[in-house]
């Protein structure tokens, strides 16, 4: 499939064996890639000068589960060599808000479903394995991944004692948290493109120090894969201003399940301990607020 390579490139190399309407269709991709990946297998088909059954079976034949799929290859190749600003420009002349909802939520699914029919269970075993058997987790997510990785170690720290938040502005006060990693510990980074050079750096650090390391990103070609030995991957791409994270977001809450499954006895004794403390402090009941008990709120408010 042509998300495997340059989407360009493969394009380029197959079009002698392509027929006249799918040669006007990759001449069309080809020049205008950028606003390609934004458009409908009708509007593509009308500015290349076929019919939209035409663009729908070109994606088809180059290996495609339908035009969605291949539109969603395009806007991976777009996001990942674009700058945000460019993005932006090309969603907001190419879409019109009645189209976003369709093109994000849409996309969104695809990638969900993408994830789940493509996803390595094994590799997410050994994932479990490895931070079950862990001295300590640290998880590594800067800029747009700060929130999945705040996500999971929130979950993580319901489960086990030993997850650690690794943020900062720079790679030396990333690292500078992570000074004490060994051969015993287990450094989960996550990024998706543009990817993060300082989450590679301390992949890269942790790798020196013999951890084990895990990846949560979208693709086997991730910069972040050279140092890791269990990659879990999601796919991310969403060529606007926004990255689509609904399918890494459903894969750190299948890595929390799993997580759960496998060591049952201590979250609940966990959750136990916790809801002891909400109830001793009088916390639970206020934090979460309950519409239908308008006495809660009263208390809250005084």
């Amino acid at each position: 499939m042509l998300q495997e390579k340059d989407l360009l490139a493969v394009l380029k190399e197959r079009m002698p064996d392509f027929s006249r309407g799918q040669r006007a269709i990759a001449r069309y991709i080809i020049s205008n890639y950028d606003k390609a990946s934004y458009m409908t297998a009708a509007v593509l088909g009308k500015n290349a000068g076929v019919s939209e059954s035409t663009v729908v079976r070109f994606a088809t034949e180059l290996g495609y589960e339908g035009y969605p799929r291949f539109q969603q290859a395009m806007a991976s190749y777009v996001s990942s060599r674009l700058k945000l600003s460019k993005r932006l420009e090309l969603a907001t002349d190419n879409m019109n808000p009645d189209e976003a909802v369709d093109f994000v939520m849409g996309n969104d699914m695809e990638n969900i479903k993408n994830a789940w029919e493509n996803l390595d269970r094994r590799a997410l075993n050994e994932a479990v394995d490895v931070m079950l058997s862990a001295r300590k987790i640290y998880v590594v997510g800067i800029r747009g991944c700060s929130a999945l990785a705040g996500l999971l170690v929130f979950y993580l720290n319901l489960i086990t004692d030993n997850a650690v938040l690794v943020q900062g502005n720079g790679a030396t006060e990333l690292l500078e948290q992570m000074y004490r990693v060994g051969s015993e510990d287990v450094v989960i980074g996550i990024s998706f493109p543009r990817y993060s050079m300082r989450t590679l750096k301390a992949l890269e650090f942790a790798n020196d120090r013999n951890a084990r390391i895990i990846t949560i990103t979208d693709s086997k070609h991730s910069p972040l894969n050279l140092y890791s030995s269990c990659n879990l991957l999601a796919p991310s791409n969403m060529a606007s201003v926004v990255d689509s994270f609904a399918a890494p977001i459903s894969l750190i809450n299948v890595l929390v399940v799993s997580l759960c499954m496998r060591s049952k006895e201590q979250v609940l004794t966990n959750v136990k301990t916790l809801e002891q403390v909400w109830s001793d402090y009088q916390l639970g009941d206020l934090d979460e607020i309950d519409l239908l008990n308008q006495e809660n709120i009263k208390d809250f408010v005084k």
